[in-house]
């Protein structure tokens, strides 16, 4: 209802302009009417032209968002199917430690019971025991016997604490792997909130363009009417002023040539800047050397120890996975995604087998930052922070070669 008061207001008063031209007396006027509205007209066409193709960079934009959100998606769903096999793995753990518990326990009991009869019946009853021997191979079997009875109680319960210890040291590493994969999931999480954010700004942007070219192609109906309306003006009034009106035609013949001759020369102008910013690209590109990579790495790991702060991007105060590579490469002069997951589409793609230091290794929902013979540093979980790890402690999705 809005843009179409806005179209009927538009119209009429174009229609008031087009009824005051009515009473010009000479082509000239007319034709001064007519150019005015012509630039009108091209002004509009402009516009047209011009949101259109704003509108399909946005258009491109929301389908660039919307692969991101898949993949993010994707992600999460391979964190999720990680996180559950996690779980019933802790799970698992904590039934034989509870078994283990139970079997070290009886035989404990089992071995204080024996105990407890032992200092009950006395010494002299052992003793009495080995003096009833009949044969000396008697004396020594029923020797060996009590010996081989304690030796084998100590040895069953310092077999069961070993199992025991060995049962919690996985579940501990179990419960560590979580934590990680979660904060990875989190990481993703808040990504995927801050794309859809994104992707509905992008919409009400697109939207907002729409109604822009919809107002835009009303008005240039609006001065194709009125230019029809004019050139039957000058028709009518041709007759009586040929002279006059070739004369305006010379002119404005002219006044289009001049206007070529700008453009050409603004054109050229603009070609030569776009040679110049080539040429300076071509001489960045060039600078890069091998041993930029190592020097990556090394920066990098100067900043070991320090802390995980999801969300952050400060190498000294905190901060997250990607907020750390981004944040190392950019002291370089390289510009990264904030993304993990959109600085897997960052820099050059190479395999494992060819990762070099400074290269960018990622993960589902998480980067990391190879400083060669299989090792990472990276911006682990809020309780390890930045640490050196192991290149394949995941799956590797992909490599990233940023600096030549």
């Amino acid at each position: 209802m809005k843009r179409l008061k806005e179209a009927l207001a538009l119209i009429l008063i174009l229609s008031l302009s087009v009824t005051s031209g009515v009473y010009a007396t000479t082509i000239d006027d007319i034709k001064k009417q007519k150019q005015e509205t012509q630039k009108q007209l091209d002004k509009a066409n402009e516009d047209i032209s011009e949101l259109t193709e704003v509108r399909k960079g946005i258009t491109d934009e929301i389908q660039q968002i919307d692969d991101d959100l898949v993949e993010v998606m994707t992600s999460i769903s391979i964190l999720e199917d990680e996180i559950s096999d996690i779980e019933a793995e802790i799970e698992v753990k904590k039934v034989e430690l509870k078994d283990a518990i139970e079997v070290m326990n009886a035989q404990y009991e089992a071995m204080k019971a024996r105990i407890k009869f032992m200092y009950e019946k006395g010494d002299a009853t052992y003793a009495q025991l080995l003096f009833e021997s009949k044969t000396m191979g008697d004396l020594v079997n029923k020797a060996e016997y009590i010996d081989e009875m304690y030796t084998y109680d100590r040895q069953k319960l310092d077999e069961f604490i070993a199992a025991k210890e060995a049962v919690e040291a996985a579940k501990i590493a179990l419960e560590e792997k979580q934590e990680e994969l979660e904060t990875a999931h989190y990481e993703l999480e808040e990504e995927k909130n801050e794309l859809n954010t994104l992707l509905n700004e992008k919409k009400e942007e697109a939207e907002d363009y729409d109604n822009q070219i919809a107002k835009a192609k009303q008005e240039a109906a609006a001065y194709k009417a009125q230019i029809k309306q004019q050139n039957n003006q000058i028709r009518k009034l041709e007759e009586e002023a040929r002279r006059k009106a070739e004369e305006e035609r010379r002119k404005a013949e002219e006044a289009r040539k001049k206007a070529e001759e700008a453009s050409k020369s603004d054109s050229s102008s603009s070609s030569s800047n776009e040679s110049k910013k080539e040429e300076a690209a071509s001489v960045v590109s060039s600078s890069n050397g091998s041993a930029k990579g190592k020097d990556i790495a090394n920066y990098a790991c100067k900043f070991i120890g320090n802390p995980y702060v999801a969300g952050g991007t400060s190498l000294t105060d905190g901060a997250d996975c990607s907020g750390f590579t981004m944040s190392v490469y950019q002291a370089f002069g390289y510009s990264l995604p904030r993304s993990s997951t959109a600085q897997r589409s960052a820099g050059t793609g190479v395999t494992y087998a060819e990762a070099q230091p400074g290269d960018i290794l990622c993960y589902a929902g998480h980067v990391a930052i190879y400083i060669g013979n299989g090792q990472i540093v990276h911006a682990s979980t809020p309780s390890s922070g930045i640490k050196i790890g192991s290149a394949t402690y995941r799956e590797i999705l992909a490599v990233r070669r940023i600096a030549d």
